[in-house]
């Protein structure tokens, strides 16, 4: 008779063949994910910081009686910016400014020249340059590019990319390896418990993450429009439509003194967030466009164009298709922005998480080390006990993977290579 149940040998197999390519891909690929994490991790905490270090710039007494657009306008204007007048977010809430925001010769990408105004007295209580269409001030626009490239530029964003598209693959083979781990023995690391508490948010930001990536997320943008998923774009008569995330505002031109019965307009159609852009016309006597710019509820994204006091093309939110709605969903959830607070304080907890991963996963590898004494997690060949048919299936599976997430196809490659060329060594010593 047996005592114990010996685990099959395809199991096994299986089993060293995810320890190996999770030893390998958290090995090389941690340092990414570890900054990606702590950058994201600050970048999370960044609105009430913000908040607090541009006060003089974001807050004013709060009134009740509020000067017209136009006059809020003409004192922005007044100050004589260097850029063209190209957009005005007016005021939220009592007691917060208006932007009036201008085109400058000199600012980067999606960057502009925002002129603080006090909408109940005019008085103008700074300027700064903000970043995208959420309109962030320079903190978080240091901590977004330090995020999302390294402040590297487009070359650091290879970073990002290598991070997100691993995340997803080291998260699931730690699943297949905890639970391996759970049926065979009691003892629950606290490597692989963190990592089962944190695996949904690691694979959303994975996912999110990709999205904005320069390869990969081209990849995300085609298969949405083969599908019929791509956001739909506010057409213009006489002009262009789109608003991303990251879109710049070109408009050149034309009066404004129209701006208050074009805010009026937008609002008697159901324009109804608290936080809207107002887009000068780009030809004079054009039509203007006005967008809800709203991150923190979900259902905030319609966009008019105004002309004559009459809109003449919309798009609404309600009319977006699921996977647009998704996406916006998504990458406001990552920035931190969607529902607010709780949303920042499950992304710090997601962070944080991920950071003990990669330190913990560290400190395992140095005490299994081969010099260390303990021997190797997991030795080469594993693949070699596998069934042929389901090791061509996952073969298959890779390339396809491989060629959607190019960097995580190629550093694949690097990954094996490295084993061969280092397995070969050893052979040899």
């Amino acid at each position: 008779m047996t005592t114990a149940a010996t685990p099959p040998r395809t199991s096994f197999a299986w089993r060293g063949l995810f320890l190996r390519l999770h030893f390998y891909a958290g090995v090389l690929v941690g340092p990414f994910i570890l900054i990606a994490s702590l950058t994201g991790v600050l970048y999370a905490l960044t609105p009430q910081l913000e908040s607090w270090v541009y006060s003089d710039q974001l807050r004013v007494p709060a009134t009740s009686q509020q000067l017209p657009l136009s006059q809020q306008v003409d004192a922005a204007v007044a100050t004589s910016p260097r850029g063209s007048l190209v957009a005005v977010r007016p005021a939220p809430e009592p007691g917060a400014t208006t932007r009036v925001l201008f085109a400058e010769e000199g600012l980067g990408e999606s960057e502009r020249r925002a002129v603080f105004v006090d909408p109940g007295t005019g008085r103008v209580t700074g300027d700064l340059v903000v970043y995208g269409t959420s309109g962030v001030l320079p903190l978080r626009t240091t901590l977004d590019q330090l995020h999302r490239n390294l402040m590297l530029g487009e070359p650091g964003r290879l970073y990002s990319e290598l991070a997100a598209s691993w995340l997803w693959v080291v998260a699931l083979g730690g699943l297949v390896l905890w639970i391996s781990r759970a049926r065979s023995s009691k003892r629950v690391r606290t490597h692989g418990l963190i990592g089962v508490w944190v695996l949904a948010g690691a694979l959303f930001l994975s996912a999110t993450g990709l999205t904005w990536s320069a390869y990969a997320g081209e990849n995300v943008g085609v298969l949405r429009e083969a599908v019929g998923w791509s956001t739909p774009t506010l057409q213009i008569p006489g002009g262009s439509g789109g608003h991303g995330d990251h879109a710049e505002h070109t408009s050149t031109g034309g009066g404004h003194g129209d701006i208050d019965a074009v805010l009026g307009s937008a609002r008697s159609w159901g324009v109804d967030a608290k936080l809207v852009e107002i887009g000068l016309p780009a030809t004079p006597g054009g039509a203007w466009k006005v967008v809800e710019i709203e991150k923190g509820l979900p259902s905030q994204g319609d966009s008019v164009a105004v002309q004559d006091d009459a809109v003449v093309a919309s798009v609404e939110f309600d009319d977006f298709p699921l996977g647009a709605k998704l996406t916006k969903w998504g990458i406001d959830a990552h920035m931190g922005v969607l529902f607010g607070w709780p949303n920042q304080l499950l992304l710090l907890l997601i962070g944080g998480g991920l950071v003990a991963l990669v330190v913990l996963g560290y400190r395992m590898w140095w005490k299994r080390r081969p010099t260390s004494g303990f021997g190797r997690p997991a030795p080469r060949g594993q693949w070699r006990k596998a069934p042929r048919g389901a090791l061509a299936g996952l073969g298959l599976g890779a390339l396809l993977v491989g060629w959607f997430a190019p960097l995580l196809g190629i550093s694949l490659v690097v990954f094996l290579v490295v084993d061969v060329l280092l397995g070969r060594r050893a052979k040899t010593v």
